[in-house]
């Protein structure tokens, strides 16, 4: 069995507000996609930044 903590305490992720420019076509297919997955276009392109990073090569 696992650590099981003894209380709730909710942490607030510090987060950054951005912007960028985004291609017409590109965001079109990032708002598909994000509806047919349920989730805002905020947290489809941060799923997709995030597996990104995680799959990025370490060749320099």
């Amino acid at each position: 069995m696992g650590f099981k903590p003894t209380e709730f305490r909710p942490v607030k992720a510090e987060k950054i507000l951005i912007s960028l420019r985004v291609g017409v076509e590109k965001l079109e297919l990032i708002d598909k996609l994000a509806t047919q997955s349920d989730i805002s276009r905020n947290e489809f392109i941060m799923q997709c930044i995030d597996f990104a990073l995680l799959h990025l090569s370490n060749d320099e």
